[in-house]
């Protein structure tokens, strides 16, 4: 059972305690094919700035921030807690285990109007999580036609690749059923 958790990024005594797994590069650019929001970008869990630095290089004013020290951005600054908006804009990868917070508290709370989480695909999933979806501007949800390999704290994991993930994305202006898409 606990490789099965582990397999699926649920065993809390294999995953990092900051939950750090950098986004691939191509992941990003793929976002930016479908995703080009006008204005600063706030990456708000930027890790060691694999998003931010694909953002910059195509001419987007990022703003990074993290609760955690990867060695990028401003660091100790807990999205959870923050009250001030910094853009209307987020791009961001954050921890699973904490992916209904970071969109209750963006899109409630600080009112963001357009963002991008990269999440995985079983994020649809779950009676609490699909409520919170529903009652939000979820445009689209961005599913990669080949999974994405991702490292854990930097190194290569065992099992990359065995987990489905999209961009979720949300815009200020939609209205209606979020349309899906693959990259």
């Amino acid at each position: 059972m606990d490789r099965a958790h582990s397999l699926v990024g649920f065993n809390p005594t294999d995953r990092p305690q900051d939950d750090f797994y950098p986004t691939p590069e191509n992941a990003t650019i793929s976002l930016l094919d479908i995703f080009k929001p006008s204005g600063n970008i706030w990456e708000c869990a930027c890790g060691n700035g694999a998003i931010s630095e694909v953002l910059i290089r195509n001419g987007y004013d990022v703003i990074s921030t993290d609760l955690y020290g990867h060695g990028y951005g401003k660091v100790g600054v807990d999205f959870l807690e923050t009250k001030e908006k910094l853009s209307d804009n987020i791009i961001t990868n954050p921890p699973f285990n904490l992916a209904n917070e970071f969109i209750d508290h963006a899109i409630n709370g600080l009112k963001i109007k357009n963002m991008a989480l990269l999440l995985k695909l079983q994020a649809l999933e779950g009676d609490k999580r699909s409520k919170l979806l529903q009652q939000t501007r979820l445009s689209s949800v961005n599913v990669f036609r080949k999974r994405l390999t991702l490292t854990r704290n930097g190194e290569k994991m065992k099992n990359s690749g065995m987990i489905a993930f999209a961009w979720f994305v949300w815009k200020e202006d939609y209205l209606g059923s979020p349309i899906v898409r693959w990259l």
